[in-house]
């Protein structure tokens, strides 16, 4: 078989976490964060690295980052967060201050992933839902864009186009101009964009971009497309995907780690 599987990778997002021992939507946040994690060191301890794209806390609280930090410290992996519109800056940085940042104080950077450059992005803006990605971060990203012309996997929380379910799109990343102009010239580069914020599994192409994003570990936003005026949830079941990077391929399988349906072995 050509273009052998060379790299491993965990995508998690939106694990919501609250203050230690109070629930949210009927659920324990980090009670699903830690069933999360120890099926990825069952299954997938091998992996090289995990990313989590953003909505880390549900309100930013700063207890929400140390638990968030004492499960994650069970991987034996590195791992690469990005903020999400639920999360507090200043909280975030306290826990994590290993967590690169741009000369603004953004939590944005570059890790290579596999023989990819990751480009990581800070789509927070205090004080409210929808995505922000400002000249100034974006000119960061364009700074990086036009270094060399590496192949690019790029992260970030809010998705920056419509997704069909219109209580979400009116919170994505709203003002696009910035972001575009910072891609322009270089979107056949971008080899897959990853996002969460939408809690649903979705998977397609932006401009010539394949991208893909799943459900989070709490709860979920329940299929939508109608125009409802609230955002409706679900307690469908909580994933992370596992993404692996080839030769001459990039392949997302997105896990229901909760999942206990009976198993067994088909036959010919």
């Amino acid at each position: 078989m050509e273009g052998r599987l060379v790299f491993k990778f965990l995508h998690l997002t939106d694990v919501h976490l609250v203050e230690q021992g109070h629930a949210l939507y009927g659920l324990d946040p980090a009670k699903r964060l830690a069933l999360c994690i120890d099926s990825m060191l069952q299954e997938h301890a091998d992996a090289a690295l995990c990313v989590v794209t953003g909505d880390l806390a549900h309100v930013g609280h700063t207890d929400a980052y140390r638990q968030l930090a004492e499960q994650l410290g069970r991987l034996p992996m590195p791992v690469l967060p990005i903020l999400g519109n639920h999360d507090n800056r200043a909280n975030f940085r306290a826990h994590f201050p290993q967590v690169p940042v741009d000369a603004n104080g953004f939590v944005q950077y570059e890790v290579a992933v596999g023989a990819y450059r990751g480009l990581f992005l800070d789509t927070n803006e205090p004080g409210v839902s929808h995505g922000v990605l400002c000249e100034q971060r974006a000119q960061w990203l364009a700074e990086r864009l036009a270094q060399d012309d590496r192949p690019v996997l790029l992260f970030m929380h809010h998705p920056a186009f419509a997704l069909g379910i219109p209580s979400m799109d009116r919170i994505a990343l709203l003002d696009t101009a910035p972001f575009r102009r910072a891609l322009q010239g270089h979107t056949h580069r971008i080899k897959h964009l990853f996002f969460g914020h939408v809690h649903r599994p979705i998977f397609g192409s932006w401009l010539g971009i394949p991208y893909s994003t799943m459900r989070g570990t709490n709860h979920q936003v329940a299929l939508r497309l109608d125009d409802t005026p609230g955002i409706g949830g679900s307690h469908e079941p909580p994933q992370y995907s596992v993404v692996l990077l080839g030769e001459e391929s990039i392949t997302v399988h997105v896990h229901d780690f909760l999942d206990r349906s009976e198993r067994f072995w088909l036959g010919e």
